[in-house]
């Protein structure tokens, strides 16, 4: 499954663009503020519905438009879909799948996984535990399609929880309430702190091994999970802090708690890590997740990588090339061709582009 062409319209300050794209790497060169970043982001949003930059979709909007637009052609094996994501300032967002609205988890089974390396997404390494929790449920749908909902299921249950906590605290229910909860909430968690605990297990040497290529040093990844995928020590975790929770009006344990751990070396990549190891670490995780899904009998994922170059010495951008090159679809940013490697400048797009522009490939 690849990406075959992208239309984009109003989008920040991409006002009109049509692009057609290729398997293997694309290369989008060009100086500062030309768009580079605005495109990987419009091809993330139209297969997402998501931006990696922003949690206000209305940013996405060019000044003085009324919508913004990205339509996304998506090619596979059994045919191709059309994926169109807009934003307007009058009636919000929209996903639609060959011109109708589908659920997410209709639309992921009609696109690739994608992966972003950016500047913005360094909160995944040095943000709150949150931030990798959301990462590692996206992987795990990835990886295990039938798994996709099991996110889902657990915030709906923790809602639940969480909403009775707040009616007894305000007379209008009885704590007796709280068995039941407890028991569904405990069935809930650990299918999901399973999958994640078993995702992490294919992350940790994969996320080892492209650390090492990359010149991290000695890392490590690990799922932390207090009560584990084990539903009676989740019960009695609750039960314990049940007084807790009735003051605080909000649940003190689950796997909404816990932690994606990145280490280097015996400290956390988070607190410890330099501006330049969290990058690399970031990217190794990226590397990872690819592997893993490949190596599952997946489709490789579609990598969006902005200005990644700059972070390599000469000797690994060429292996990093090498390894997007041979297998599935990967755009890259820079804004000096001198640093891509040859593989990387066989088809390159030089940004800003008009309307109706095709890959460039370079002679």
């Amino acid at each position: 499954m690849r990406l075959a062409g992208i239309e984009v319209r109003d989008f920040r300050s991409l006002e009109q663009l049509q692009l057609n794209l290729e398997p293997g790497i694309t290369s989008l060169v060009g100086v500062n503020a030309a768009g580079k970043t605005n495109l990987l982001e419009a091809l993330y949003f139209a297969l997402s519905g998501r931006s990696f930059r922003t949690r206000d979709r209305r940013e996405l909007i060019r000044f003085g438009a009324p919508v913004a637009r990205s339509e996304l052609q998506v090619e596979g094996e059994e045919g191709g879909h059309r994926l169109l994501a807009s934003v307007s300032r009058a009636e919000g967002r929209r996903h639609l799948l060959d011109g109708k609205p589908a659920t997410p988890e209709v639309i992921a089974r009609r696109r690739p996984h994608v992966v972003v390396f950016a500047p913005d997404r360094l909160v995944l390494v040095k943000g709150p535990p949150a931030e990798r929790r959301a990462h590692l449920d996206r992987f795990v749908a990835a990886r295990w399609p039938s798994r996709s909902r099991l996110r889902q299921q657990y915030g709906q249950v923790l809602a639940q929880r969480n909403a009775l906590l707040r009616r007894i605290a305000a007379g209008f229910s009885s704590r007796s309430e709280l068995d039941a909860w407890d028991e569904t909430l405990a069935a809930a968690a650990a299918p999901l702190a399973e999958a994640r605990g078993e995702a992490s297990e294919q992350l940790a040497p994969r996320f080892a091994s492209a650390a090492d290529r990359l010149g991290l040093g000695e890392v490590r990844l690990r799922y932390v999970s207090r009560e584990g995928a084990d539903p009676a020590a989740l019960r009695e975790a609750l039960a314990e802090r049940r007084e807790s929770d009735l003051r605080r009006v909000r649940t003190s344990a689950g796997p909404h708690l816990d932690e994606l751990e990145l280490s280097l070396g015996e400290r956390s990549l988070r607190r410890y890590g330099s501006q330049g190891e969290q990058r690399a670490g970031l990217l190794a995780l990226l590397l990872a997740e690819r592997e893993s899904l490949i190596d599952g009998g997946m489709a490789a994922p579609v990598m969006l990588l902005d200005d990644v170059m700059s972070e390599l010495d000469p000797a690994r951008r060429e292996l990093l090339a090498d390894r997007l090159e041979e297998r599935g679809q990967a755009l890259i940013s820079a804004a000096d061709e001198t640093a891509l490697p040859a593989v990387a400048r066989q088809r390159l797009v030089r940004m800003p582009l008009g309307v109706d522009s095709s890959l460039r490939v370079a002679a």
